[in-house]
């Protein structure tokens, strides 16, 4: 599991563990990733390893997944977690902006596969973490375009890793509320703009990780053994991510 010392990883990994997994999480957080697996460790008697790992610096990424492979004697299912983006709109970001969005997501999706899969046995399955941004388009194009391209990989990826029996399959989160994260500041920076935002969708309100965790979980089950190469939105019937639907007037993106 990439990125999975909080949030969707870390709900993810609460429920791989309720249900007797063993698990490898990697982060960038030392601190952050000892304290998930003290926690883990203590309440459902797993087995869990941790690596902290940057998955835009070489080989580190690569590192990890054969560390987990070699330590678990073999992997029952890859998550990557990780996403992100760098630059604002299409004037206002750079190459470089760009050249990172895709090793943030797409990019780290494919090393993961790589990397795991001389490790992954017969009937595992790999989810792809991808977002509603990559199937409902909007500003900035480089973070969407990424997540699109993950859309994509599981498709393919699921033709070509037939032979090894490997199901390839993504799920598209829409906006979760996370305490302490970006929608959770919105909410107490300007209350009215986050219950406009809230109201958009046809629940009124956002998604929490533990109901999209619940989904992964599943695509990694041998539950899911007829589902592979699909693209699975949970988003609770979001129209579209971000505040606007448009860039506000004067701006490129945001």
């Amino acid at each position: 599991m990439t990125g999975g010392s909080r949030g969707l990883g870390f709900a993810t990994a609460r429920i791989l563990a309720a249900e007797g997994a063993s698990v490898a999480l990697c982060g960038r957080d030392s601190a952050r990733l000892k304290r998930a697996a003290a926690e883990l460790e203590q309440e459902y008697r797993t087995q869990v390893i941790t690596a902290a790992v940057d998955v835009l610096a070489p080989d580190e990424l690569e590192g990890f997944m054969d560390d987990a492979g070699r330590a678990f004697s073999g992997l029952d299912g890859v998550v990557a977690n990780v996403g992100g983006k760098r630059g604002a709109g299409l004037l206002d970001s750079t190459r470089e902006d760009w050249q990172t969005t895709w090793e943030l997501n797409g990019g780290h999706a494919v090393r993961a596969v790589r990397a795991g899969l001389p490790h992954l046995r017969a009937g595992s399955s790999v989810v792809l973490v991808s977002s509603i941004s990559g199937w409902k388009p909007r500003f900035p194009a480089q973070y969407g375009a990424a997540k699109a391209a993950e859309i994509y990989l599981a498709g393919a990826l699921c033709q070509e890793l037939a032979p090894q029996r490997v199901r390839v399959n993504t799920v598209s989160p829409g906006s979760i509320f996370l305490p302490g994260k970006s929608w959770d500041r919105l909410r107490q920076r300007d209350p009215e703009a986050f219950a406009a935002y809230a109201a958009r969708n046809p629940n009124g309100r956002l998604l929490n990780a533990d109901e999209v965790a619940r989904v992964i979980a599943f695509l990694l089950s041998p539950a899911s053994s007829a589902v592979n190469g699909a693209h699975i939105p949970v988003d609770g019937g979001q129209p579209q991510a971000g505040l606007h639907p448009s860039p506000p007037k004067g701006e490129s993106g945001g």
